[in-house]
């Protein structure tokens, strides 16, 4: 077992060989704290063996998964698939694994960027609005000098034609980044980590998100003792409540009924 991971605590499930995991209404969460999936990226790096991705889960990405079998196999395919919300790092303490903090998504882009400073990775960042990934590597920058960027594409707000979707692809393995970071938003961003992992040279492929939009200044991020005690959902309820509703409101609330149904034994998820 790779060091990196996080160790059961007795009672706690592993499944996966001797990795350690648990189950959220049947949806595989990995139990991994930032730095072993830091870790986890830099062996990736090393070996150089096909590209694997990482996708990091909150709430709204399991209930997506819940709805749509389709998307449920985008997780399943996941090399890793990690805690964002408290919600889910509430339930993985609950069945025994020792998680301090949640795997958010911009903590992980800010955490591998400083760990990893003086090791000469390329990143290349693909996603957010025009402009977005250009700001994103300017901030970056400013905080990590010796940070390599590969290159940035911020794809139109409509799907790409065949032909510009292999000339993306090529551009992103001619530039060889070793760190692709995706922000396009769930599911978007899941379901493009899926559909183009085998044609990917880069080793990792991480979803982030929002990261981009807020790493940029572009939006503004909940002050931490809302982030710590699960409630970022109802700070940016408040910021965009008519886009945000529906996921937060009606979701939410069909996680936690089915959580509870779950935890007392009245129902079993697959």
């Amino acid at each position: 077992m790779n060091e990196s991971y996080v160790m059961p605590a007795e009672g706690a499930t592993v499944e996966c060989g001797m990795r350690p995991v648990f189950r959220v209404l049947g949806i595989r969460m990995d139990a991994v704290q930032i730095p072993g999936v830091v870790a986890k990226m830099e062996e990736w790096i090393s070996r150089r063996q096909g590209a694997h991705y990482i996708a990091v889960t909150n709430v709204h990405v399991l209930m997506e998964a819940r709805h749509n079998i389709s998307f449920r196999r985008v997780l399943d395919a996941a090399d890793l698939c990690v805690p964002d919300g408290m919600p889910l790092v509430w339930i993985g303490r609950l069945r025994g694994h020792p998680l301090k903090r949640r795997v958010y998504g911009p903590d992980l882009l800010l955490d591998f960027c400083r760990d990893t400073n003086a090791k000469a990775y390329r990143h290349f960042f693909y996603g957010g609005a025009s402009g977005v990934p250009e700001a994103l590597v300017a901030k970056l920058k400013c905080q990590f000098p010796m940070l390599e960027v590969a290159g940035t594409y911020s794809p139109p707000f409509r799907p790409l034609t065949t032909e510009e979707d292999v000339d993306v692809v090529n551009m992103i393995n001619r530039l060889n980044a070793d760190v692709l970071w995706v922000g396009l938003g769930c599911p978007k961003q899941e379901l493009w980590m899926y559909e183009h992992c085998k044609q990917l040279r880069a080793p990792v492929i991480v979803a982030v998100g929002q990261a981009f939009d807020i790493h940029s200044g572009r939006l503004k991020q909940a002050p931490v003792w809302m982030r710590e005690y699960g409630l970022e959902w109802l700070f940016r309820l408040a910021a965009e409540p008519r886009r945000l509703w529906r996921r937060y409101l009606i979701y939410n609330s069909e996680f936690v009924f089915s959580e509870l149904l779950e935890i007392v034994g009245v129902k079993k998820f697959d």
